[in-house]
């Protein structure tokens, strides 16, 4: 299957902190409708590059393209950027004094521009598509962790990025609240979002994924389509992680 135009190409991506070297040589693309999942063990580097990404982290080396131009660039509009690669966070990052409705137009408003009257359409569009419409004038101290979370994608959402990236979306959540965000994500697949998830969910990345990403101590370690990684990994570090998630989804 051939895939869409190229969003994002992350080429030779490195980064220290001080003499510890988390990423190295990191290379890998994204193109538009891609489901892309990242796994590996904690304390592979795996959210440190989705936030070099988000450029929460300054890379130490390497590219990274936006359409051919590298986000890293000086004169880049880091704001503008954001907005078309959003970001959803492990820890929600919602803003406790705003309700649910105005953390969804905050963003629009201010990075966006939009007019008020349509940033508060959107908004209400996307947090009825995550089902929280109704929790539209609750504060975040109301809500459960998967409220929140469900909250934080429709805030993502309503920028109308071109690429979600999600950073351990489920992590912080209790087991029964899991499952309400992944359904939110598996819909999102399914119309076509372009999407780089890091996640410990195995099946949503077996499942979802179009492409995964296996990384170890820093590095790409194998990638493929989720039947190549999951059925028949070519690497031992593969093999090994995977062995006791294919011992419990068989």
């Amino acid at each position: 299957m051939s895939r869409g135009e190229e969003i994002l190409k992350i080429s030779h991506l490195s980064k220290s902190f001080g003499n510890h070297e988390v990423l190295k040589d990191i290379d890998f693309e994204v193109c538009k409708g891609d489901v892309v999942s990242i796994i590996g063990a904690s304390g592979s580097g795996k959210s440190t590059m989705l936030r070099c990404v988000n450029l929460l982290e300054e890379p130490s080396g390497g590219q990274i393209l936006f359409h051919g131009q590298d986000i890293t660039d000086p004169k880049m509009n880091v704001p503008a950027y954001r907005a078309k690669v959003g970001m959803v966070f492990q820890s929600f990052n919602l803003f406790n004094n705003m309700t649910v409705l105005d953390n969804c137009i905050v963003g629009q408003v201010k990075v966006a521009k939009k007019k008020k009257e349509e940033a508060h359409e959107n908004a209400i569009h996307y947090l009825r598509k995550v089902g929280m419409e109704s929790f539209m004038n609750a504060k975040p101290r109301q809500l459960s962790g998967g409220q929140k979370q469900r909250v934080a994608i429709a805030r993502a959402l309503a920028m109308e990025p071109e690429v979600l990236l999600f950073d351990e979306p489920t992590s912080a959540l209790d087991p029964q609240m899991v499952g309400e965000v992944l359904t939110v994500m598996e819909e999102l697949a399914r119309e076509g979002l372009t999407m780089l998830v890091v996640t410990h969910e195995m099946a949503f990345a077996r499942d979802v994924s179009s492409h995964v990403i296996y990384m170890s101590d820093g590095v790409i370690e194998e990638e493929g389509s989720p039947d190549q990684i999951f059925a028949a990994p070519r690497s031992e570090k593969t093999k090994e992680f995977l062995s006791r998630f294919r011992k419990t989804s068989v």
